[in-house]
């Protein structure tokens, strides 16, 4: 099998897990807020140093690669690309809304058998970035940045269960009324739940180019003018 460092950085959750044949060796999590920049080098630090100071060589890195955060997405993918080029390793590339899904697939077997997920992830206002899934992850709506109102997902909601989670879902709990919409709290995309993904990313031999990955930021970042004080 493989052992993978795993780095999640695209909303406010900052974490970091190492895996070696599908379980968790250690893992740091930081939930108060977005303080990627001091927090990711010294969480990745730890993991690569349980792994040397347990004779455990690593093989991969394993990334979130959006959408999300623009700024969590960039400190993300480049302290990943960094510890391949310093390390020698492999680049895995992991969809967060696919990474959302992994938790409701583990841990919630009360949901109905042909529900889809739909994984939303914030985007400001009452916009979301989501996609929707069949159980085996299969998409059936593509990744996209949905502006939210009363007829969002109509079709899907018609024909069977949907599933809103991520941290875009709350905002959208009182305009989805529709009596197919079910809302489960508490779901984040964190690195402990990214074995499953990467390590089959790796078994099928779907890894990055190291120097030209980016991450998918599916919007380009916005910036604004400051106001004049005087």
């Amino acid at each position: 099998m493989s052992c993978i460092v795993h780095i999640e950085t695209t909303t406010t959750v900052c974490s970091v897990a190492l895996s070696e044949d599908g379980q968790c060796l250690m893992e740091k999590t930081a939930w108060d807020g977005p303080s990627h920049a001091n927090l990711l080098a010294p969480f990745v630090e730890e993991a690569v140093s349980f792994a040397d100071s347990h004779a455990i060589p690593l093989d991969a890195v394993a990334v979130s690669s959006g959408p999300g955060s623009y700024t969590g997405l960039r400190i993300g993918t480049s302290t990943a690309k960094g510890l391949c080029y310093g390390r020698d390793l492999k680049l895995i590339a992991v969809s967060t809304l696919e990474l959302l899904c992994v938790p409701m697939l583990l841990h919630h077997d009360e949901l109905p058998d042909d529900a889809l997920f739909c994984p939303m992830i914030d985007a400001r206002r009452m916009e979301v970035y989501s996609a929707i899934y069949e159980r085996n992850l299969k998409a059936v709506k593509p990744i996209s940045a949905d502006i939210i109102d009363e007829n969002s997902y109509s079709d899907w909601l018609q024909e069977r269960p949907v599933v809103f989670f991520g941290n875009g879902a709350a905002k959208c709990r009182q305009v989805l009324t529709h009596p197919n919409a079910i809302f489960v709290e508490g779901i984040h995309p964190l690195a402990k739940n990214m074995f499953p993904l990467a390590e089959k990313a790796l078994a099928m031999g779907r890894t990055e180019d190291v120097a030209y990955f980016e991450p998918f930021y599916l919007k380009e970042f916005m910036t604004t003018q400051p106001k004049k004080i005087f």
